[in-house]
């Protein structure tokens, strides 16, 4: 019925031709599809979809290719959704009191179909791009790959431009990602997305001109964002040759985990770089495991859709400063719905009567109070708290049992995290204050983020600080945190707290009259935020990053109190394993570190100004040094060890080549070498491989028990067929293992060495084509 409505005005009204005009039922014109029987239930409606065709030239050529065809002859460059049911629980479609028409034109479709080309890539919005990149780096990518480079550097440009950074919680893990995978997508080994932004500004800020006046901020941002990720590549692929250079015949699911957990090195990276099968499912184990972790430890387990306007009709209660508070439950919203009831796992936002005038919510860049909501037999975890118009909207998940709408409960707030983020928060101001007087005045704020865990600061700075100024700003704020300073928050005229030289952040409105944060004569700030009573309350505060965030803007990253307590000791513990492993065993630092080191970890020596100051200056360097040069003698021991080793063998292999037999038309060498692990015949198979212009390489070794195989094909056979891998699955059987690779090289363990000959006599059987 509602079908030939439709197609009756289309026909008789448009005046659109019959044979322009296709039913496809509630498939394809209907949303949702499929809805009137098989649901969801809830607002739905047919569809009128416009399509443009190419032409019967295009596409799959059959009779009956019609616009439901994926061959590519059709487009949609329109919809519209006659949004004007209530599917109920029995299938019934009830027209909706209030309906509509919700209509979408795909932009980008439209232009390539005015401008005549097959995809938006084609069209003048990409081709400036496109035509940058390939301009910019020295291997094509191939189109595919162009494509989404150009897709995603267009994405993130918007999303930085929105204010969302590359980072690893969130929508800042998106846009970082987009980044990652379109620099290894490009080929390119150095930064060059960054030249990509203005062009995607020039095309865009006719319309949207904000881009304009941020295309440095952004092109900074994407250029730090790909120096670091090189940085990653630079510092894990090493890690990954060490793992393979130990025999391994597959990636196990820890070290994989290591790789992209610890070092940020992309699953597609590993797998295209190890040669070697990956352990996927012992990798997933753990990463959900760790997904579980910071679940768990995580200030939101469930997004939430928050939009101030869901909340304009919603209550605004008066406030109590009683904490625990007795309230009610006053207004619940699930999702975009107002509710009456919630229940365990339920993400809500909650109201309650009264409201608690000591919950802090987001502002300022603090980070919402938490807390918990609770009565007899249930309990819900407030995540976040936000402002409304004065409204204390709680974000909650119902941890236990269910709540309803008017239910009396208690409401607490989680006074830990709330007393760590006020140190936090009060460290920023004495950070500002350090940076003004190591700097100068003209040192300003450019923005902040605090919470219970750390602190990051974002101030205006031309260049990178030296260790010089760091250690000279860290210390100043120790200073003042032990010097025991009050601080004072009071409220006054802005004209009156201006002229007392209190810093404001640029770009913010501030209202007549405004709260005024100072501790003693250094520092006075406009603040909102929570603060300590004293800077005695803060302990120690220790610096642990300065980073660039775009041109002109440096970066501080803090910790204050216990979590810079906890950050020096796994630091001194990270340095001491490291100096263990490279040295075997005894790293031999010198005793007065040794003792100065252990009274730190054990927790006998407190964390104070002059131990900061000891541990930047002493400790730290001289753990740092003897890391290196321990490593830098085992690296020299190992390549001695190895040449001497590959020295011993060469005779030896050079009589593998005299011995070297004709299978077909391969050239084929082969022998067995004792007491030889992976990476001595990785090296031999390196050699023999130079010797001979065509030709098949198996090696064997035995080590400590273990049986090795190294397959080499040179390039020539492998174009015609001649497979590593395929060899090394049937050799490698006859040592009890398996191994992987790429057609050009393979290698294998197994665990019993006495199979080797049979490994070399079944590779040549395979190559001779005989079973």
């Amino acid at each position: 019925e509602y079908e030939e409505e439709s197609y009756n005005i289309w026909l008789n009204e448009m005046r659109v031709p019959v044979r322009k005009i296709v039913k496809l039922g509630e498939h394809d014109n209907f949303w949702p599809a499929d809805a009137p029987t098989k649901g969801p239930n809830g607002p739905c409606g047919p569809c009128s979809e416009i399509f443009y065709d190419w032409g019967e030239g295009k596409g799959c050529g059959k009779d009956s290719c019609n616009p439901a065809c994926d061959c590519g002859r059709f487009v949609e460059i329109w919809n519209l959704v006659f949004t004007q049911f209530d599917r109920k629980p029995d299938g019934s479609l009830a027209p909706l009191p209030n309906k509509n028409i919700d209509t979408g034109m795909g932009l980008e479709r439209m232009a390539s179909v005015m401008q005549g080309v097959r995809t938006n890539f084609e069209t003048d919005l990409f081709v400036p791009m496109t035509g940058r990149i390939r301009a910019g780096i020295r291997e094509e990518p191939g189109t595919s790959n162009l494509n989404l480079i150009v897709d995603h550097i267009r994405a993130v440009t918007f999303a930085i431009c929105d204010g969302v950074s590359p980072s690893n919680e969130k929508r800042g893990y998106v846009v970082r990602k987009l980044i990652r995978r379109a620099y290894l997508k490009s080929r390119s080994r150095t930064p060059f997305l960054y030249n990509i932004v203005p062009v995607v500004v020039d095309v865009m800020k006719d319309v949207y001109p904000e881009l304009g006046e941020k295309r440095e901020h952004i092109s900074a941002i994407v250029k730090e964002e790909e120096k670091r990720f090189n940085d990653t590549l630079e510092a894990a692929l090493p890690v990954l040759e060490e793992m393979l250079a130990s025999g391994a015949t597959e990636l196990t699911g820890e070290q994989v985990f290591k790789l992209v957990d610890t070092y940020g090195l992309p699953i597609d990276v590993i797998e295209e770089k190890a040669e070697v099968p990956l352990d996927m499912e012992g990798f997933e184990k753990l990463m959900e495991q760790r997904k579980e972790q910071s679940r768990r430890g995580s200030d939101i387990t469930c997004d939430f859709i928050f939009s101030p306007d869901f909340f304009a009709d919603a209550p605004n209660p008066g406030c109590s400063d009683e904490l625990p508070l007795k309230t009610k439950l006053e207004f619940m919203l699930k999702g975009e719905e107002v509710c009456d009831e919630a229940k365990e796992g339920d993400c809500v936002e909650v109201i309650t009567s009264p409201q608690s005038g000591r919950l802090y919510a987001v502002a300022g860049g603090q980070v919402g109070d938490t807390g918990s909501i609770v009565k007899p037999g249930a309990e819900m975890d407030i995540v976040n708290t936000l402002d409304v118009d004065g409204r204390k909207v709680l974000q909650a998940v119902v941890k236990k049992g269910s709540f309803a709408r008017g239910d009396e409960v208690t409401l607490e707030v989680d006074s830990v995290k709330k007393m760590r983020t006020a140190c936090n928060h009060t460290a920023t101001h004495l950070l500002q204050a350090a940076l003004r007087g190591v700097l100068g005045s003209q040192v300003k704020q450019s923005g902040s983020y605090v919470d219970d865990k750390r602190l990051r600061f974002d101030f205006t700075h031309m260049k990178k600080l030296s260790d010089r100024e760091l250690a000279r700003v860290e210390d100043m704020v120790n200073g003042w945190i032990e010097e025991g300073v009050s601080v004072c928050k009071e409220m006054k005229k802005l004209e009156e707290a201006k002229g007392e030289g209190a810093l404001s952040f640029f770009g913010e409105k501030y209202e007549d009259t405004v709260r005024v944060v100072s501790v003693g004569e250094y520092s006075k700030e406009l603040c909102g935020g929570t603060h300590v009573d004293n800077t005695a309350e803060i302990c120690v505060f220790k610096i642990i990053n300065e980073s660039s965030v775009a041109s002109g803007i440096r970066r501080i990253e803090a910790l204050t109190g216990e979590n810079a307590v906890k950050w020096i000791k796994e630091t001194l513990e990270g340095l001491l394993e490291d100096c263990r492993r490279a040295s075997g065993g005894d790293p031999g630092i010198q005793e007065e570190v040794a003792e100065y080191v252990d009274g730190l970890i054990s927790g006998k020596t407190r964390v104070t100004r002059s131990v900061i100051r000891d541990f930047d200056e002493k400790i730290r360097p001289v753990l740092m040094e003897t890391r290196e040069r321990l490593e830098r003698d085992a690296k020299k021991d190992k390549k001695k060890k190895q040449a001497e080793a590959f020295d011993q063998t060469k005779a030896k292999i050079d009589g593998f080549v005299k011995n070297a037999v004709r299978i077909g038309e391969v050239n084929f060498i082969s022998g067995i070498i004792e007491d030889a692990g992976m990476e001595l015949l990785r090296k031999c198979a390196g050699y023999l491989e130079k010797k001979m212009d065509s030709g098949v390489v198996l090696l064997g070794g035995d080590e400590e028990g273990k049986a090795f195989l190294i397959c080499a094909v040179t390039p020539d056979l492998a174009d015609k067929g001649v497979d590593a891998r395929k060899i090394m699955d049937r050799a490698s059987k006859s040592i009890g293992g398996g191994g992987g690779g790429k057609p050009t090289f393979a290698q294998a363990g197994g665990k019993d060495p006495g199979g080797l000959r049979e490994a070399i006599e079944q590779a040549k059987k395979f190559i001779g084509g005989k079973e």
